[in-house]
């Protein structure tokens, strides 16, 4: 399969999003494109990793490329502030935010040590919630603080709590809240390790995420924690499928893994592809970047007969998708050096968002999976990026 050129679909997208009505029937409300949230920062800032993540900004776009704009933008007031774009409540009224600092000087000291130094003081990471409507920022993670660091927040299924995940004591754990941000709670049972990748299942009964790098499931109070062992020293990022059948995460060595299916039991493991050498790890940055890039795994498809995920292909990295018997179908056919990552399919299943480097810059791009055509719905430039997508869930 060849690559199909980029199509510049009409003005309103709305005509192929949409299925089209029968003849003479009404065809009621236009329903409204969907929002793409993603972040957007410089790349090709002299100084190391801070001097360009400091430019970090939240931001929306619908998925015809039309409507682009930051948001929560009070959050990045003050000096070395940034913002960066984590997600969506399930009914898609509200946005996850990140919202970060680190002082100046501890970057400096990264920079020269090549390693983080998160301590209070030197770095703070909350996360917000942002009401689209009147864009009202609410920081959860202040009220009732359990650390100055706090990450990877999302909305517990039905929208019923809130997950995520704070530093203490230089560990990262996973813990629950309510909405208004009271009553946290560490759900990591007996974990002293470093928490990482955590999700609840769809009915919200159980959880997933990876603690030194091994796979552990948990009731959704953090009682029942049980190993899911693979036999591999690098598990990392499960997610679950939407049946809450099977865990899909990356296995195998670090830098060397791919992905792999499992029953929350433990059983059923398997490899659904490999990466070809691929890293997993996309470099977002064109100058030296002393962590080595994002990491970049593999996605669900909607109906969960399938996942997304990247792999080598020649000089590049393309985008693939393969079934749960591990057929493996390549969805791109880029010109050499071309670098995919971070696939994402729509709701509906209809559509796949995923960035692409291409002409030395990094933009969103939205293709039908249907006829594999697709578009770009960015326009940032050499030096500069589009990262992270996140579909809205629900059309408002």
């Amino acid at each position: 399969m060849r690559f199909r050129p980029v199509t510049r679909w009409p003005a309103l997208l709305l005509a192929v999003l949409a299925p089209r009505p029968a003849a003479g029937a009404d065809p009621g409300p236009t329903p409204a494109v969907p929002l793409v949230g993603y972040t957007e920062l410089r790349t090709d800032l002299p100084g190391g990793r801070h001097a360009n993540v400091r430019t970090m900004r939240a931001a929306v776009v619908r998925a015809d490329g039309t409507g682009r704009r930051l948001v929560a933008e009070d959050l990045t007031k003050e000096p070395d502030a940034w913002t960066q774009f984590a997600g969506w409540s399930p009914d898609g009224r509200t946005a996850v935010i990140g919202a970060g600092w680190q002082s100046p000087e501890n970057a400096r000291w990264e920079e020269a040590n090549r390693r983080f130094r998160m301590d209070e003081g030197r770095w703070k990471l909350d996360s917000c919630l942002l009401d689209l409507a009147t864009g009202r920022v609410t920081n959860v993670t202040a009220v009732d603080r359990v650390s100055h660091y706090n990450g990877g927040l999302f909305f517990l299924p039905g929208g019923k709590g809130l997950g995520f995940t704070p530093l203490i004591n230089g560990v990262s754990r996973p813990f629950v809240m309510d909405l208004d941000g009271r009553n946290k709670r560490d759900v990591s049972a007996t974990g002293g390790g470093f928490a990482y990748g955590y999700s609840a299942s769809p009915d919200g009964r159980h959880l997933c995420y990876h603690e030194n790098y091994q796979l552990y499931v948990s009731a959704a109070d953090g009682s029942n924690k049980r190993h899911v062992r693979t036999g591999h020293p690098f598990d990392f990022a499960p997610t679950w499928s939407p049946d809450g059948a099977w865990l899909l995460f990356v296995s195998g060595e670090h830098y060397d893994c791919h992905p792999h299916v499992v029953r929350p039991d433990g059983t059923g493991l398997r490899k659904l592809a490999d990466r070809n050498g691929y890293k997993g790890v996309v470099e977002f940055l064109d100058v030296p970047d002393f962590h080595g890039g994002s990491s970049d795994v593999p996605a669900w498809a909607a109906d969960g007969a399938a996942v997304y995920y990247t792999a080598k292909a020649g000089a590049g990295v393309e985008l693939f998708r393969a079934t749960l018997d591990g057929k493996a179908v390549r969805l791109t056919d880029t010109p050499a050096g071309s670098l995919h990552y971070h696939p994402q399919p729509s709701p509906d299943g209809r559509w796949l968002v995923y960035g692409s480097l291409r002409g030395g810059a990094r933009n969103l791009y939205v293709m039908n999976l249907a006829d594999r055509t697709e578009r770009r719905i960015t326009d940032r430039t050499p030096g500069s990026a589009a990262m992270w997508p996140h579909w809205e869930p629900a059309h408002r």
